[in-house]
């Protein structure tokens, strides 16, 4: 991974634990982690970056994620778009 920032936050993300990261909520969508308001924004970036990793790929569709503790997969594009909303946010 070329970027370092990005690099740290999914090591982060992976040694926490995305469910940890959660705290008790049930996030369906990458947009709901944006709007989250008891997260902060560096668990928020933690938790889509955890999403959008190849660890949460779906088996056999690699352009789909599935995040542990979620009901359904979603798009990579999904979670990159939300990852630029924070972004933007920030």
């Amino acid at each position: 991974m070329d970027n370092p920032i990005l690099q740290q936050v999914v090591e982060r993300a992976v040694t926490v634990g995305p469910a940890a990261l959660m705290h008790g909520r049930w996030l369906r969508r990458p947009s709901d982690v944006v709007r989250a308001s008891s997260l902060s924004q560096d668990d928020k970036r933690a938790t889509l970056a955890a999403w959008a990793s190849d660890l949460n790929a779906v088996v056999s569709q690699p352009a789909l994620r599935k995040l542990p503790g979620t009901i359904e997969p979603v798009s990579i594009d999904e979670v990159q778009a939300a990852l630029r909303k924070l972004d933007r946010q920030s």
